[in-house]
């Protein structure tokens, strides 16, 4: 005959055991989260329109920390004490990066187009580098929509870098404010960034707030949308999915168009 009182003991213990082993899993797994999201890839969401027509409002992105080594950016926390970067490979031109601005704590994603050395600049909404003229082919006309519902008319263009990158770049018009500047000069260790929305990014050819983008500041390189959803609904919203998500752009490359 069994003893009740040693069956409770028994059940008591066990179910101790069973915590004791959920609780090991659970932090098991959000280790394992927190080195994949450190050394190998982060989600970021695209809040602006800076990126149209490649990134969308609404559009979730990974991006490689592996890409361009790591710095106290890359990592979960920048008050880690580490200067520099370690197993470092410099982007190429025409990189989609995510960074964090030198004055900004929020983390910004552009498409490298100076590298340390080059000069640019922009003239009637050309883009120069080097002193040489970017091919920029007219491909037609669109809208551009803003995280406020705004929709303005565009002109699409396609772009193509000296190193054969080739994508499309939005144009309001060619005589706004940063399609006449002056002409940039990309310090050493330093990257020129622009939004791919010319008209309507905020982005180096602001020296006040963009700026050169130090090295050090690389995030990852953006590489492909995971998910995608109309005016920046929350993925929570599971019962806002039907007619909002965008099922064509999610697991696509980013380099892809």
């Amino acid at each position: 005959m069994s003893n009740p009182m040693s069956d409770t003991k028994a059940k008591k213990k066990s179910g101790k055991g069973e915590l004791r082993e959920t609780v090991v899993i659970l932090i098991q797994a959000l280790l394992i989260a927190l080195v994949f999201r450190t050394l190998a890839f982060e989600p970021f969401s695209i809040p602006t329109a800076s990126m149209q027509s490649n990134l969308l409002i609404g559009d979730y992105i990974l991006a490689s920390k592996y890409s361009y080594g790591y710095s106290r950016y890359s990592l979960p926390f920048t008050e880690v004490p580490l200067n520099g970067r370690i197993f470092g490979n410099e982007p190429q031109r025409g990189d989609v990066v995510v960074f964090r601005p030198v004055p900004q704590t929020d983390n910004y994603v552009k498409r490298v187009i100076g590298l340390p050395g080059d000069t640019v600049q922009m003239i009637d909404g050309i883009l120069y580098i080097n002193d040489e003229a970017i091919d920029r082919e007219l491909i037609g006309r669109g809208e551009d929509r803003d995280s406020n519902g705004l929709t303005l008319p565009v002109m699409e263009y396609r772009e193509t870098l000296p190193n054969g990158v080739s994508y499309t770049i939005q144009e309001v018009s060619n005589t706004a404010q940063y399609d006449n500047t002056a002409e940039y000069v990309v310090p050493p260790g330093h990257f020129f960034m622009m939004g791919d929305n010319r008209d309507r990014s905020l982005d180096s050819r602001s020296l006040n707030t963009v700026g050169y983008v130090p090295f050090e500041n690389l995030v990852g390189k953006a590489q492909w949308r995971f998910f995608s959803i109309e005016d920046n609904i929350p993925p929570w919203q599971i019962w806002r999915w039907p007619g909002n998500v965008r099922w064509d752009r999610m697991f696509t490359s980013v380099y892809a168009e």
